[in-house]
């Protein structure tokens, strides 16, 4: 995710401050707050380890695998399980909890209130700021929202896809992710991992940044109307979302890879540029954002062309689909049908589009309106469901030019700039097949094989913490569809 990162450092809040038992463990750890009627009972006899102001300490999973071990009451008052906290003195009963429809029947709205989620943390993520920026930024207004959490501490690459692949989901109304966009990648994938795949991937999801690019919060920021900001700000913004509780559902990007491997991508598959500066990049992690900035100068200093070839299925040429092939069909059984898809040992449907030229600087299937926090991407507007942004730079494209594309990318005028180089079209599939084997993918920011791979949208297939589509599209809803009533969050930064 290349391009102008802020050339100023993150803002310190001043409460975020290490927690009065010091820096996260190095094993993974759970901290619940609130009550957890799932965990009750799962440690009787086991005592609770308390910090001043009753935060829970984290605990080594090695001490006590249980993820019930460090049940804790986030708020006074707050006394049986679901129910609402009440002040002292003004008995107050517990608030119905409002019922989230399944997706197969309909469209949701809202999380239910008192709410219980799955807090996924990586402690390492960005600048290593992620428990410090939970414990200041996110947890006090949780507390006020009435929604309890768990915390998790991820340990190594692929461990919170394999915490979601084991959980008891049922326990959680939402997942919540906060990291970079790698994590949320890890946590999608695992839910598809799992054998009740289908009523897994429809449990809510939501973002929140503490990672290096952040480019899904940024998106559903921008989808909620808010400016365009970064770091503790943004944070700030995705955790207003939470609290305000609202679901809108999103797209979902299958790939099949040449090895007959299946990945499921969140935001984005990147090749050339765009796929090295991230990939390279990963050793300047601990300078935030910049470090983008430092990988794209450096790429340009020496800057690469790639040779491959790209086909694609336009959005507006969907009606004209073709069935997707038996042999196809019979890969897996993991996950939606590809149907706009045939094995990538065969030609490409005569319907599609083959992209003459074969060498590129770049090539990025996009999902969202982001590819970091301070690169607006796709700033033409929220795609529609079942279809994504494609770009491609053909070689031939100046340093001067190039750059000029990244800079102006902060504010999404990199269209404005009239590069005969840079192809934009929405589109519903895609196929690219590297020709010399150089280059790497990124999907999510994460490092991928470079080898053919071909990849359709299914619509609307997840569930993400964000404004529906109707706020940056205003149709009211059937009536029978009208959501209660929620009161609005405080001012947004």
């Amino acid at each position: 995710m290349p391009g102008r990162a802020a050339l100023r450092a993150g803002s310190e809040d001043p409460a975020a401050r290490p927690s009065p038992r010091g820096a996260a463990p190095d094993s993974a750890s759970a901290v619940s707050s609130s009550s957890d009627p799932a965990a009750e009972g799962d440690d009787a006899g086991v005592p609770t380890a308390r910090t001043p102001g009753g935060e829970g300490e984290t605990h080594s999973r090695h001490r006590d695998a249980r993820l019930g071990s460090t049940d804790k009451e986030l708020k006074a008052g707050a006394t049986a399980a679901g129910s609402a906290p009440t002040a002292p003195g003004s008995p107050r009963q517990p608030e119905p909890r409002v019922e989230v429809m399944d997706p197969a029947g309909g469209p949701r709205n809202l999380l239910p209130r008192p709410c219980r989620v799955l807090v996924l943390l990586n402690p390492r993520g960005g600048k290593g700021k992620g428990l410090q920026l939970f414990r200041s930024h996110v947890q006090p207004r949780l507390a006020q929202a009435d929604v309890s959490y768990r915390l998790m501490l991820t340990e190594r690459r692929n461990h919170a896809r394999e915490l979601v692949r084991a959980e008891e989901l049922g326990r959680w109304d939402a997942l919540v992710v906060m990291s970079g966009d790698g994590l949320m990648h890890e946590v999608v994938n695992g839910l598809m991992e799992r054998p009740d795949w289908e009523t897994a991937i429809r449990k809510p999801l939501c973002s929140l940044p503490a990672g290096s690019g952040n480019a899904l919060a940024a998106s559903v920021n921008h989808y909620a109307g808010y400016e365009q900001v970064t770091n503790e700000d943004l944070l700030n913004n995705c955790t207003l979302l939470l609290c305000r509780r609202r679901l809108a559902p999103m797209n979902l990007l299958s790939l099949r890879m040449e090895s007959g491997l299946r990945v499921f991508s969140v935001l984005s598959l990147a090749w050339g540029f765009i796929a090295d500066v991230d990939i390279e990049s990963e050793k300047f992690r601990r300078l935030g954002e910049m470090r983008f900035t430092v990988g794209t100068l450096l790429r340009l200093a020496a800057l690469r062309v790639y040779r491959g070839q790209l086909a694609y299925l336009p959005a507006e040429r969907v009606a004209s689909k073709v069935p997707a092939s038996p042999a196809l069909d019979r890969q897996d059984h993991q996950g939606p049908v590809d149907t706009h898809l045939v094995p990538l040992e065969e030609p490409v449907p005569a319907h599609w589009t083959v992209v003459p030229e074969q060498d590129f600087v770049l090539v990025l299937a996009l999902l969202h309106s982001h590819l970091g926090s301070e690169m607006f991407a796709a700033p033409m507007g929220h795609r529609a469901a079942g279809a994504m942004h494609l770009f491609y730079v053909r070689a031939g494209v100046s340093r001067a030019m190039l750059l000029r594309l990244f800079l102006a990318m902060e504010k999404g005028r990199h269209m404005e700039c009239d590069c005969p180089y840079l192809v934009y079209v929405p589109v519903v599939a895609f196929r690219l097949e590297p020709k010399d084997g150089k280059g790497m993918f990124a999907v999510d920011g994460e490092l991928m094989v470079s080898e053919a791979v071909q990849g359709q949208v299914h619509p609307n297939y997840i569930w993400m913490v964000s404004e529906p589509s109707s706020r940056l599209e205003p149709q009211p809803p059937p009536p029978s569809q009208q959501p209660p009533h929620v009161p609005p969050p405080e001012d947004p930064v």
